[in-house]
C-alpha cells in the first residue's frame, strides 16, 4: 500500500512539474505574426514573477504571461487558450498552493491543494484545483552563468514536496529554463 501511495504521489508530482516547466518556457512568447513592434511593451511588465512565502505553509508562487502562438495552445487546466482568455492580449497561468478547501479548522490535512490560476472566457482569474497532497513549493531563480549568450533566458529550480499526511513525504526537483523573454 505504501508503494502505490508513493507511486500516485510521484506521478501527480511528475505531472505537475510539466505544467509549471511548460508555463516558465512559454513566459514572453510573443507571436511574430501579431507582435507590433511599434506598441511598446512596458518595462515594467513581468512576464514571470515568483513570490515568496505567498502560500500555503510559506510555499512560493508562480505567475507568468505570454501571447498566444499560431498553434493551438492550453492553459494548465486544459482549456483551449483563445483571444477571450488573455488580457491586454497577453495568457495568464499562476500556480500557488493554498489550504486544502472543505476541510474543517484543526481537521488532519495531508498536505495543501496546488491552484492553477487562469482566465476564464470573460479575462477573469479562475481558480482550479490541480491536485492535493502538496506540503511546499519552493521556487528559486538560478542565476545564469557570466557570459551567457541568451541575454533574456532566466532558469528556476522547482522543489515540490509531496504528502499523504501521515508516513510519506517525497521531494521532487526540475529545472526549467524561459526560452522567449525579451
Amino acid at each position: 500500500m505504501e508503494y502505490e501511495k508513493t507511486q500516485l504521489l510521484i506521478s501527480e508530482a511528475e505531472r505537475a512539474l510539466e505544467l509549471i516547466g511548460r508555463a516558465i518556457q512559454m513566459a514572453g512568447y510573443q507571436n511574430i505574426k501579431t507582435y507590433d513592434k511599434y506598441k511598446k511593451i512596458d518595462s515594467s511588465q513581468k512576464f514571470i514573477q515568483v513570490n515568496k512565502k505567498a502560500g500555503y505553509r510559506d510555499s512560493d508562487s508562480l505567475s507568468v504571461q505570454h501571447a498566444l502562438s499560431d498553434d493551438i495552445d492550453f492553459d494548465c487546466i486544459g482549456n483551449t487558450l483563445t483571444k477571450e482568455r488573455t488580457r491586454k492580449d497577453l495568457v495568464y497561468q499562476g500556480f500557488v498552493v493554498e489550504r486544502q478547501a472543505g476541510i474543517a479548522k484543526g481537521a488532519k490535512v495531508n498536505g495543501g491543494s496546488l491552484i492553477c490560476q487562469s482566465l476564464d472566457r470573460q479575462g477573469r482569474l479562475q481558480n482550479s484545483t490541480l491536485m492535493n497532497g502538496v506540503n511546499h513549493l519552493l521556487i528559486e531563480e538560478n542565476h545564469k552563468p557570466q557570459g551567457s549568450s541568451s541575454k533574456g533566458q532566466r532558469v528556476y529550480k522547482i522543489s515540490l514536496q509531496m504528502t499523504d499526511g501521515a508516513l510519506l513525504q517525497i521531494d521532487l526537483e526540475r529545472t526549467f529554463a524561459t526560452r522567449n523573454l525579451p
